[in-house]
């Protein structure tokens, strides 16, 4: 029996146009029948995205920045319950590398930090998308950081840049909807992912991750809906997202969440 579920945000929770109506009412059923929601994405704990946390799962836990930050919004302001920073060193290698290579790079604190070195249309859509402004300042300053971010379209040199890497950080990659084309590459400490925060949120509740369900469509998604109870892949979601889930549901503009969620109140 799902006693959890995990909701990624960008092309599972929003769409192109946003979030589908469809959505909440199907959320607060789930709620009503005794189950709680968690946000769990790459996005930062503020704007857009902690406003989302809030209408999915008033009070609960939400999990940001790919597994680095989860917060608690049962109280106000949120409180940190979980915050893996990046290793000093590591951090600085990976800023500077993308210096050289000419990528564009953000950084994120815990306490919401949002900052970008110089200036990018990437940066400027993306702040959009967030709902929230960046402040333009070194990185190397800005200490600690939970998670770097590089920005990244088909021509950038994104291979040269994993492939030095520092064997501290791990890379996630994910897409949005709402910039189609460009490849978000979030770097956190090794070992830190969606799936590392779901864990302990699951243990916070008293669930195993068995007794908890997942709804997703990224690659940075796959390993959560592997080891979930139950898996579900949106139907936007790339062939090896779907492979590896249970059950494929509509595409997010399609009202595949609420499919998802009505799934679960029917079982």
């Amino acid at each position: 029996m799902v006693g959890l579920v995990f909701v990624d945000v960008d092309g599972t929770l929003v769409g192109r146009e946003g979030v589908p109506p469809c959505v909440w009412p199907a959320a607060q059923a789930l709620r009503a029948q005794g189950m709680r929601l968690a946000l769990v994405t790459g996005r930062p704990g503020r704007g857009e995205a902690l406003s989302l946390a809030g209408k999915l799962q008033p009070g609960g836990l939400h999990t940001f920045e790919s597994g680095a930050v989860v917060l608690d919004l049962s109280q106000e302001p949120p409180r940190p319950f979980l915050v893996e920073a990046l290793p000093e060193g590591a951090a600085a290698e990976a800023v500077r590398r993308a210096r050289q290579l000419g990528l564009p790079l953000e950084g994120y604190t815990a306490e919401g930090g949002f900052y970008v070195e110089g200036d990018s249309p990437l940066f400027r859509a993306h702040q959009a998308l967030l709902g929230m402004e960046a402040e333009v300042a070194d990185l190397l300053d800005q200490s600690p950081l939970v998670r770097l971010q590089v920005l990244a379209e088909p021509e950038a040199p994104l291979g040269a840049f994993l492939e030095t890497l520092p064997p501290e950080l791990e890379a996630h990659v994910a897409e949005s909807p709402k910039m189609p084309g460009v490849r978000f590459v979030s770097l956190t400490r090794r070992g830190v992912s969606k799936l590392s925060a779901a864990r302990r949120v699951a243990e916070a509740y008293g669930l195993p991750l068995e007794a908890c369900a997942m709804v997703g469509d990224g690659e940075n998604d796959l390993e959560l809906l592997q080891a979930v109870g139950l898996g579900i892949a949106m139907g936007n979601a790339p062939p090896r997202v779907k492979r590896a889930a249970r059950r494929v549901v509509a595409p997010v503009e399609a009202c595949g969440l609420a499919e998802a969620l009505r799934t679960l109140l029917e079982a």
